[in-house]
């Protein structure tokens, strides 16, 4: 009876030791938890940094395509400065009071231009897109001017961008005179249905044909920023027999003031 129960105690002795952790057991669990904890925040670190990224670009993107809505991709003045440019054929007529007058257009778009400075009252205004190597295209006739008709329209608080002959072979054209503008001159656009903008020169500069291109982005931006206006461009400078062109262009800039 003594050893059945000197063999009970040894037995529950064994199996209370059993249930004892080894002092020396307890770093490596505790590591091993600690890693996975580690590893959990630093997946979830990942993933906000992941979403705060795509996050701030949609919010810049909503600011920035909000900002530049309604504006148009600049096009270019010439693809190559160094190359032959195809003559455009112009027409020398002086525009008559009569073709002035019967003269319509939409109601939200640009009628006439006038520039009391330079002797310019009510050029037509002719809406025009691009010519076949992406250039702005120009009125046939050398009185009037092109509203580039995916810039803005009069009134809608962005900028309009208008081209226009300094002359023909003959005789001198609507914008010959366009370098004379100074800052505070004055260019009012008449729309379809009547009402008058009136747009304050900011600046007015020669650019070589080589630097237009370049320039054409400044074009489509206003002067003075949160003002609506109007880009005026023209060819300047000294003809190139060779190249068929004029090698300067003068961009005078000019924003709304009523």
């Amino acid at each position: 009876m003594k050893n059945d129960k000197e063999e009970k105690i040894k037995t529950s002795s064994s199996k209370h030791q059993s249930k004892k952790t080894d002092p020396d057991n307890k770093k490596p669990l505790r590591l091993s938890h600690i890693k996975k904890i580690l590893g959990k925040v630093a997946f979830a670190l990942f993933i906000a940094l992941i979403a705060f990224f795509f996050i701030k670009t949609a919010v810049w993107e909503y600011y920035y395509y909000n900002e530049k809505e309604g504006s148009e991709r600049a096009p270019v003045v010439s693809v190559d400065p160094d190359a032959v440019i195809e003559v455009q054929e112009v027409d020398e007529a002086e525009v008559t009071v009569e073709q002035r007058i019967e003269w319509t257009v939409p109601a939200d778009e640009p009628r006439y231009l006038s520039i009391e400075k330079l002797g310019i009252y009510n050029a037509r205004v002719r809406s025009m897109g691009l010519t076949r190597d992406g250039s702005l295209d120009t009125p046939y006739s050398i009185f009037d001017v092109g509203w580039y008709n995916r810039s803005s329209k009069p009134g809608s608080g962005g900028v309009l961008v208008i081209d226009g002959h300094n002359g023909g072979p003959n005789v001198h054209g609507v914008f010959k005179d366009l370098n004379a503008l100074y800052a505070d001159d004055l260019i009012v656009i008449e729309r379809g249905d009547g009402q008058k903008f009136t747009y304050r020169v900011v600046d007015n500069k020669e650019v070589p044909l080589a630097d237009a291109n370049d320039y054409m982005s400044k074009a489509f931006q206003t002067p003075v920023q949160g003002l609506e206006s109007v880009t005026l461009i023209s060819c300047v400078g000294e003809w190139s027999q060779a190249q068929q062109t004029y090698l300067s262009r003068q961009f005078t800039r000019a924003v709304l003031v009523k």
